[in-house]
Formats: structure tokens, sequence, C-alpha cells
């Protein structure tokens, strides 16, 4: 009896996972760019005594790195100078505020920091062509084209003037296998990050929304609440037939 009741807390093991995730997508459903999270795929796991023999009890163990979707969100034309976007497939480049190595981010929501640095909203500086950040001077005006090339007309220069400062970073990441470290940026599995090929298409004064379907997420935070409760029941089944089998093997009175 104690297989069942140990399959069924495993199984409630399992479905904590799951609504972390769920709870993730769901927090950030507003925030631009965000790709929504996938739990991570499992293998079943049995214990081996001092014998060599396995146990009959299976335990569901996570195998692989969680992964995302990568659908394309809803395109805001916002008209913000600013606000870029990538309409079809592939990602900026980033140095992560919070330090560690550089990563890929669908996040078009820039401004520019007290030291000219160009940043996204979460603060994470953006990488030029050459991995490097950008910086920009004061300018009255700005352009990003299609590449990725940034023109501005600077705020000391003559009128009309126009300078090319910087072209951000970008790449499809085609044939990569991508997932989130542990800072939640988005990394390949193995090996380092592709050098910027600018094959992606920038958009300028668009904003990419998360790809998070919020009513998705809320049916299935309702499913992972009963099958929690069926779990539920079925250790209270279970201390219900030990209770009655106990019964049985006592001695009459």
């Amino acid at each position: 009896m104690d297989r069942f009741i140990h399959t069924a807390l495993n199984a409630m093991g399992n479905l904590r996972g799951v609504n972390s995730v769920n709870a993730q997508n769901l927090a950030n459903m507003n925030v631009p760019g965000f790709r929504r999270d996938f739990i991570a795929e499992g293998a079943s796991f049995s214990l081996e005594d001092a014998a060599g023999n396995l146990s009959p009890r299976a335990f569901q163990l996570d195998r692989e790195e969680a992964g995302f979707s990568d659908l394309p969100g809803f395109m805001d034309k916002t008209g913000e100078d600013l606000d870029i976007a990538i309409p079809d497939k592939g990602y900026f480049y980033i140095q992560p505020e919070t330090g560690g190595a550089p990563a890929l981010t669908r996040r078009g929501d820039l401004r520019v920091g007290l030291d000219g640095t160009l940043v996204t909203g979460a603060g994470d500086a953006v990488l030029s062509q050459g991995l490097t950040p950008i910086v920009l001077p004061p300018f009255r005006n700005i352009v990003i084209d299609d590449l990725g090339r940034i023109t501005i007309e600077p705020l000391d220069g003559a009128p009309g003037e126009r300078l090319e400062v910087a072209t951000i970073g970008t790449t499809d990441a085609a044939g990569l296998k991508l997932s989130k470290d542990e800072d939640g940026q988005i990394r390949p599995v193995s090996g380092p990050l592709p050098r910027p090929d600018q094959t992606a298409k920038v958009a300028q004064g668009v904003l990419e929304g998360s790809n998070v379907n919020a009513t998705e997420e809320l049916i299935a935070s309702i499913d992972l609440q009963r099958s929690f409760e069926l779990n539920m029941k079925m250790i209270s089944t279970a201390k219900e037939i030990d209770e009655a089998g106990s019964r049985l093997l006592r001695m009459p009175e």
C-alpha cells in the first residue's frame, strides 16, 4: 500500500514543478518579448537495493533542459522610435544587467541609460555586431533600419546631419537548440553563442508582446488543481484500504 501512496506523492511533486512553470508564464504575460516556458521532460527512475535488485517503486525525474515556445507574440505598432521588434524568427544580443555571459532576447522596449548605453526595459545592455554594448551620443532623433543599423541626428550637429553610430547584433539562430538558463536568459544548450549574422529583420516603432496565452494558462491552472485534488483523494483511499486490511487481520474480540 505504501507504493500506492509513494506513487501519488511523486505525482504531486511533479505537479508542483508544472504549477511553478504555469505561474511563471502568467506572471510574465505582459512582459515584452517573453517566451512561454515549457515543463522539462522526464524519465522514470527506480531505486536499487544493496543486492542490485530494482525496487518496484518508480519516480519521475527531470531529464532535459526546460524548453520554451518560439512562436511570435502580438506585434503592437507603438510608433515609438526606441521600440523595435523582430517580426519573424530571430533574436537580439544582450549583456544581462545581473552579469554572466551574453544572451539572446526578443525584448525590444529599448531606452537610453544615463551614460548613453542602449538597454532593454529590464536594464540589459543591447550588444552590437561586435558583441559590445552600444553607447549613443545625445541625439534629436533616431532611425533603426531593418538590418539593425542605428542612425541618429546628433544633438550638437548641423540640422539634417546624419550619423551612423552602431548596428544592433541579430541572428535567426537557425538550427540552434536554445534553452533558458538559471538566470532566465536564452542561450544555446551547448556551446557558445553564434556570431551575429544580421539575418533577422528589425522593425522600428513596433513592440512584440509575450507569446503567453492567458486563457490556456488559466485552464491549465484549473487542470493542475484538479489533478492535485485527485492525488490527495488517492492517498486518502489508500489510507482507508490499509485500515480496512488491518482490521481484517485483528484477532476476534
